[in-house]
């Protein structure tokens, strides 16, 4: 028995997982979760990377007072864009940047000044948030910030904590993909346009390809944990989004995936990206998958919406449970209410209730009242944004896609599910549910020779998980309610809005 440790960071919370590999089948069990999140500090937002360390310190310690023996291996995989820098004695320089930190108001509209966003993603083909990796950099170059004269080395999250467990400096290529500073197709740092902008491209360490060892976990870890003999630290798919989907079985040209939780991500994966003016205009993006592949993928409102709607039902005193709410809309008229979910009234609303009943009036719908109403609202305009990015996928890609393979925390919801194969007319299939932490442990099996390949891979996570599917039921009134929906949709991304 293997016993691989992914160290599986989030946003909101981060945690230590056992994946325990038999030679034929996975299984997973928590070792230690803890709280993650921003730290906030005269008017700027921080990672505290070395809490975050200290939570990974205890995470081993646990495993050695659990097994006996030490890991087979262990790695990281977190969120993207955010970054730290290094000096010349590999000492951060500073606590790294949040995502949501407001340094990059601003900032993309300066930098199109000087490299048109057209242009940008024609050679990129990533879409340009506000918080990518280019516009924190470059916000930093326009400010005269003295860490980028002083910093030799740039890792992104996952990267930096490998370092810390191995010494060794290098960013993992699917996390490269999320800075909109590597070229998907040359498989290279766009050094070019780093010169453009005045940043110092000295900084970027070499990428190295998912699957990966690095190096032996470092002398003075082991004796912190306790450990009597050392273990290989393990570059995976480094990016979350990518851990997840690489762990997703039967995964073909016939099949999308959604990972689905807070927010959903929606995608095929694909041997080289599509970097169209269309593809740009649908709101596509491009990143590495675990095998080199491409995924291309749109980030979209997941359950936020119901959950927002959740939070503030329970400061008034009504206990709902996600059971109670899912009854309600299953008794609930059907298509009452249709919500565009990408809207930018639901981002960050001072209270989703009176969001949704706002933007309801201003489209001349009625009104949600009750508590199904609600509830129904939100899961059918998901699922009709699944049917949309759906059509979206099959129009770029000219593939015909008969399946949706649907992970994370979203595929637990049975309502949701259905709903989904009913508005997109396919089947879908739901689970693994740790995906992100199972695509993690996969990864390092591959890397450690006790799987050939990713094919293999999946085929074995295929063995190990009990997926559900469901068929679909479509009708007349799910194709009258994508009309109405692909209208909302199309207001919402008209230039006068």
């Amino acid at each position: 028995m293997s016993h691989y440790v992914a160290v599986d960071l989030g946003a909101s919370s981060g945690r230590l997982m056992v994946g325990q590999w038999d030679g034929r089948r996975f299984s997973l069990q928590e070792l230690h979760r803890f709280p993650n999140g921003g730290v906030s500090l005269h008017g700027s937002i921080y990672w505290d990377t070395l809490r975050i360390w200290s939570e990974i310190q205890i995470g081993l310690t646990r495993f050695r007072t659990c097994f006996a023996d030490p890991p087979t291996g262990i790695a990281v995989d977190a969120w993207g864009v955010d970054f730290a820098l290094l000096d010349r004695r590999g000492r951060l320089l500073d606590n790294p940047s949040h995502y949501r930190d407001p340094r990059t108001i601003g900032i993309p509209q300066r930098l199109f000044q000087r490299v048109p966003e057209a242009d940008l993603y024609a050679v990129l083909g990533v879409q340009s948030f506000q918080y990518n990796t280019l516009f924190q950099i470059y916000s930093m170059v326009l400010a005269g910030d003295p860490n980028l004269d002083f910093a030799e080395t740039l890792l992104m999250i996952p990267d930096l904590f490998n370092y810390f467990l191995s010494g060794v400096k290098a960013v993992e290529y699917t996390e490269a993909s999320t800075s909109q500073i590597y070229n998907l197709s040359v498989r290279q740092w766009d050094r070019a346009l780093l010169r453009t902008l005045s940043i110092p491209d000295r900084i970027l360490p070499p990428v190295v390809a998912p699957a990966t060892i690095l190096s032996e976990v470092t002398g003075d870890l082991l004796d912190l944990c306790g450990f009597s003999k050392t273990f290989p630290v393990i570059a995976v798919a480094s990016h979350d989004t990518a851990s997840a989907v690489a762990s997703i079985p039967n995964l073909d040209q016939h099949s999308a995936f959604i990972s689905s939780g807070t927010w959903s991500i929606m995608g095929v994966e694909l041997e080289a990206p599509i970097a169209t003016p269309r593809a740009c205009k649908l709101h596509f993006t491009n990143e590495g998958g675990c095998n080199g592949s491409t995924l291309l993928l749109r980030n979209l409102t997941g359950l936020w919406l119901l959950q927002e709607c959740l939070r503030q039902w329970q400061i008034a005193g009504h206990a709902y449970t996600w059971d109670d709410l899912i009854a309600a809309a299953a008794a609930a008229q059907l298509f009452r209410s249709i919500l565009y979910p990408g809207a930018t009234e639901f981002l960050a609303p001072t209270g989703m209730l009176q969001a949704i009943l706002a933007y309801c009036q201003s489209t001349a719908q009625p009104v949600p009242e009750s508590p199904g109403e609600f509830a129904r609202c939100c899961f059918e305009s998901l699922s009709l944004s699944y049917a949309s990015t759906h059509d979206a996928l099959q129009s770029l890609t000219g593939r015909s896609i008969h399946t949706l393979r649907v992970v994370g925390g979203g595929c637990l919801n049975v309502f949701l599910c259905q709903m989904t194969a009913d508005a997109c007319g396919c089947t879908v299939v739901s689970g693994p549910v740790e995906a992100s932490a199972l695509g993690n442990v996969m990864l390092q099996a591959v890397a450690t020779g006790e799987l050939p390949d990713v094919a293999a891979g999946r085929a074995s996570l295929g063995e190990s998980l009990e997926c559900v599917a469901y068929s679909p039921h479509p009708t007349s009134r799910w194709a009258e309610a994508q009309m109405r929906y692909n209208v909302l949709e199309e207001l919402s991304s008209s230039p006068q809005e």
